[in-house]
């Protein structure tokens, strides 16, 4: 599995006036990400008032875009910033097998998150028992456990295939749709086995929190009250969009990787997944709810007041 010398990332050498953008664009949502997320993990772990199921799955959801992003952008701020465009063996090892659990993580904590909202919203009487904190921190650990195993197959069977001296990959990052193309061998089961993974990470998961939505939408219908109305509304209407920026771009990508790969259109579809959208979770969240507003300025009262 060891891979002797390092990869070219070719990425978006091939416009040098874009990259210039770009590395100012990358720069900006990183530092928006890091702070915007640090805050979220913050208040949700220092304001006792957000110490529910919800903001124990955003913790985690914060928790993950920071660690997502973090190995991805240094590595491509990095090669924007010069003409080198190279990254070592064990960087790309370590980026794919990192990135790659991060993102099956986050597909599923989502739609953990969803039956959060759908038991929320539709069994409100019942939601205590049910969210219950030991449940809820048995919830992430599978999600958690889902990345790794998920990283651990496919990871190691892409890393497996045999390149003869192909070291050029047309992307940003090392990422397994990417590396497959580089094999000297035929990669058929190869790409069944990234579209069962597909399937089962990506695809299950949309038609799950697309169930979720349905039933809360047939329920939101039946409520008669404009308050209950903007309630149920705004608690779901932010997972909701998070959901759509996330699983809209990376499921275009993985269900069809031989046409998206090598071309700048996959290439910005990758780059919404993986630096735009983790910029926005923290905006979205907290510009669109008034908990977390409220424990922001609270939090920032108690720090004036010491």
């Amino acid at each position: 599995m060891t891979i002797n010398g390092g990869f070219i990332l070719l990425g978006f050498s091939d416009q040098p006036q874009l990259e210039i953008i770009l590395f100012v664009v990358v720069l900006i949502s990183y530092l928006l990400t890091l702070v915007g997320n640090t805050a979220i993990i913050l208040v949700s772990c220092l304001d006792s008032k957000l110490h529910t199921p919800m903001y124990f799955f955003l913790t985690n959801l914060s928790f993950l875009d920071l660690a997502f992003t973090t190995s991805i952008v240094p590595q491509l701020l990095w090669n924007l910033r010069g003409p080198a465009k190279t990254i070592t063996s064990t960087g790309c090892i370590l980026q794919l097998y990192v990135s790659l659990s991060l993102g099956s993580t986050e597909c599923v904590l989502l739609t953990i998150m969803a039956f959060d909202r759908y038991v929320a919203v539709c069994r409100p009487l019942n939601y205590t028992t049910v969210m219950h904190p030991s449940f809820c921190k048995a919830l992430a650990g599978i999600a958690w456990l889902s990345g790794v195993g998920n990283t651990l197959i496919q990871s190691t069977i892409t890393l497996r295939l045999p390149r003869c001296g192909h070291h050029r990959l047309h992307h940003f990052l090392c990422e397994v749709p990417a590396m497959i193309k580089l094999a000297c061998v035929d990669i058929h089961a190869n790409q069944v086995q990234l579209f069962v993974a597909t399937l089962v990470l990506l695809l299950l998961p949309m038609a799950l929190i697309s169930v979720s939505y349905g039933f809360i939408a047939h329920a939101v219908i039946k409520i008669k009250s404009s308050q209950a109305w903007r309630k149920a509304l705004g608690t779901c209407g932010s997972h909701l969009l998070v959901v759509s920026f996330y699983f809209g771009t990376s499921s275009v990508i993985y269900i069809q990787p031989q046409r998206s790969f090598g071309h700048s259109q996959g290439m910005f579809l990758t780059l919404f997944y993986t630096v735009v959208t983790p910029t926005l979770n923290p905006l979205i969240y907290t510009l669109r709810n008034k908990d977390v507003k409220g424990a922001l300025r609270r939090l920032l009262r108690r720090e004036q007041n010491f």
